[in-house]
């Protein structure tokens, strides 16, 4: 007689381990459910702030939104020798989020405000290097004591806008390892090269790596601001902040000693660039104020939305009021197509976060506009105009943009305008942008300039020869052949030589047209429709506002060139995005025509600090 043979043991018990739920044993009693997911590891989070109150509402929300559970965490806060409302904003903050993390620790000092051997706020000094390194070690210390995976510190100005960054840091299974803080300058949170005496060394491998151009997960000598320390590794026990290891003889400076500490541990710092993890600003000098110390993390703050989602305040601390103003002007209008509302909210929002009040000009959208329109309004095409890089006649884009600049020199005539800031919805702020178009105004009055127009964002044409300086006068040269209107300050006189030349009779593109009226056009068969070209036209130097994107840029789009032909619509003009026409064909400015001979303020050399 033949029977079903019994299943072998192992395949019984494969059958039995496929059962979705709950799985079931020879007997009624050896059932048992799936393992639940392991807990996150612990983490302390280590706060040292000093001076921060500008920073602490978009710091500390960053904080909060890590994609990271909240009792797992623990928060180590200190802060001292604060001349403003740093230690008032850090208690309200714990008293309101204490219950959603594992244990908080809370250690202010209300005084003194200053070091005893300090000149000012911004000055290290071995009484502050000290201090901060004794503060940093009792973080590290109670991270160990509550039996702590992970120990992350990070400065309160560094903004962590990828939620998911310590999750990130703690795949890469390393030691010590930062995430790359982005910066406006080659600054970041690492170094590739040390001194023999522990200074920083510059290294070509540096800049590819800061601009990403090589992505990664890369040994470096130095991380500071912002590094996750793996505590579970044996060798992070001889880590230490303070005191100095007993070899140590280079400067006392915390994170050259705590970068000796690893070295001497055999613990290797690491740095990742694979991804966009957040911003952080340029140190200042000794000799800034708090004041430049809240207009720099300001930059930062709106450098991090430039092609990311807004840096939002946290939900526990209300964001700082604005009091925004005209910057002396009678008005400043910022030109925006109505389609282009995310461009509208954006550039509101920066402009409230510098405190500077506009009226929104509804940009005439040439796209919308058909020949009959064009004809309605008496609008002529300069005759023999093309492109000079494309052969291309006029685009309806430009065309939209042209009225839209001519329609606000209108009305700056019909009000009676003084003087005006017009701008562009797609630009980004220099440093100091407030401060340092104020200073070149004020000198400009001081001075009595005679002058109709002064760019303070454009792209510089003439490469051959420097532009002249204005004397007496800081960060102001003569305009020479220039492009884009993205930034520029008109008086009432400039504006009615503009109107007065009636472009709508024989229209180009406004950016063609501006140097036209100085005189500064290298074409001349286009020059001699318009007279007189008496324009007194000068821009900032450096200058004082910049693109979102450059053509070929990841998310570049421009309504004036990618558009079609004004008097054919079946003809499309897209050849600017597809061969980087005006941004490829212009040479480098040689060194023989940068403008060197310019009088500098204070702010370019802090403006312009790297490294």
């Amino acid at each position: 007689m033949h029977g079903l043979s019994p299943l072998p043991a192992a395949r019984l018990l494969l059958a039995l381990l496929s059962c979705g739920g709950t799985a079931r044993g020879y007997f009624a009693e050896e059932r048992w459910s799936a393992e639940s997911p392991l807990l996150a590891p612990r983490v302390l989070v280590a706060l040292v702030c000093r001076n921060q109150e500008h920073s602490l509402p978009y710091f500390l929300g960053t904080i909060e939104r890590l994609n990271y559970p909240k009792d797992r965490v623990a928060l180590w806060v200190a802060t001292d020798h604060n001349e403003d409302n740093t230690t008032t904003i850090l208690r309200d903050w714990l008293v309101k989020v204490q219950k959603l993390y594992h244990y908080v620790e809370w250690r202010p000092q209300e005084e003194p405000s200053a070091y005893g051997d300090e000149d000012g706020p911004k000055q290290w000094t071995n009484l502050r290097y000290a201090h901060v390194m004794k503060l940093r070690q009792a973080a590290l210390e109670s991270a160990r004591e509550m039996w702590a995976d992970f120990f992350l510190l990070v400065d309160c100005d560094n903004l962590l806008t990828n939620p998911n960054v310590l999750w990130k840091l703690i795949k890469e299974n390393k030691t010590i390892i930062a995430p790359m803080l982005e910066s406006r300058a080659a600054y970041s949170n690492f170094w590739c090269g040390m001194t023999s005496q522990g200074y920083y060394k510059r290294t070509p491998a540096y800049i590819p790596m800061r601009k990403q151009v090589r992505k990664g997960c890369f040994a470096v000598p130095m991380v500071h601001s912002t590094f996750l320390i793996d505590l579970r590794k044996q060798a992070s026990r001889q880590l230490a902040f303070h005191p100095p290891h007993p070899d140590y003889s280079w400067a006392f400076d915390d994170i050259i000693v705590f970068a000796f500490s690893a070295r001497m541990a055999d613990v290797q710092m690491f740095v990742s660039n694979k991804e966009t993890y957040g911003y952080l600003p340029v140190p200042l000098r000794a000799h800034n104020t708090l004041k430049d110390e809240a207009d720099s993390f300001l930059h930062s703050l709106l450098e991090a939305g430039v092609r990311n989602p807004p840096v939002m305040p946290s939900q526990y601390i209300p964001a700082p009021t604005r009091q925004p103003d005209k910057l002396g002007f009678d008005e400043v209008f910022m030109i925006n197509l109505q389609r282009r509302a995310d461009r509208r909210e954006r550039m509101l929002a920066i402009l409230y976060k510098q405190e500077i009040a506009s009226k929104v000009v509804a940009a005439v959208d040439g796209k919308a506009m058909n020949i009959s329109d064009i004809n309605n309004l008496g609008i002529k095409m300069l005759p023999g105009y093309s492109d000079p890089y494309h052969g291309r006649p006029l685009t309806k884009g430009e065309l939209g943009c042209f009225l839209s600049h001519y329609n606000i020199w209108k009305e700056i005539v019909e009000r009676g305008l003084h003087s005006s800031l017009v701008i562009e919805d797609d630009l980004r702020f220099e440093i100091f942008f407030k401060r340092r178009l104020k200073n070149v105004m004020s000198e400009v009055e001081s001075e009595g300039l005679d002058w109709d127009l002064i760019y303070i964002g454009r792209k510089r044409m003439q490469v051959d020869h420097p532009e002249k300086a204005v004397p007496n006068i800081h960060n102001l040269v003569e305009a020479d052949y220039s492009y884009w209107t993205l930034g520029y300050m008109i008086s009432l006189q400039g504006a009615k030589k503009l109107i007065n030349a009636e472009p709508l009779k024989k229209v180009l593109p406004v950016d063609e047209f501006l140097p036209i009226m100085y005189n500064k056009h290298p074409v001349s068969d286009y020059m001699k429709h318009f007279e007189p070209r008496d324009l007194k036209a000068f821009s900032a130097e450096p200058l004082l506002v910049f693109p979102t994107h450059y053509t070929g840029d990841s998310g570049y789009i421009s309504d004036t060139e990618t558009s079609t032909v004004w008097d054919n619509e079946k003809v499309r003009t897209d050849w600017d995005r597809a061969r980087a026409g005006k941004t490829g064909e212009q040479a480098e400015i040689s060194t023989e025509a940068q403008n060197s001979d310019v009088l500098q303020s204070p702010l370019d050399s802090t403006a312009r600090d790297e490294l």
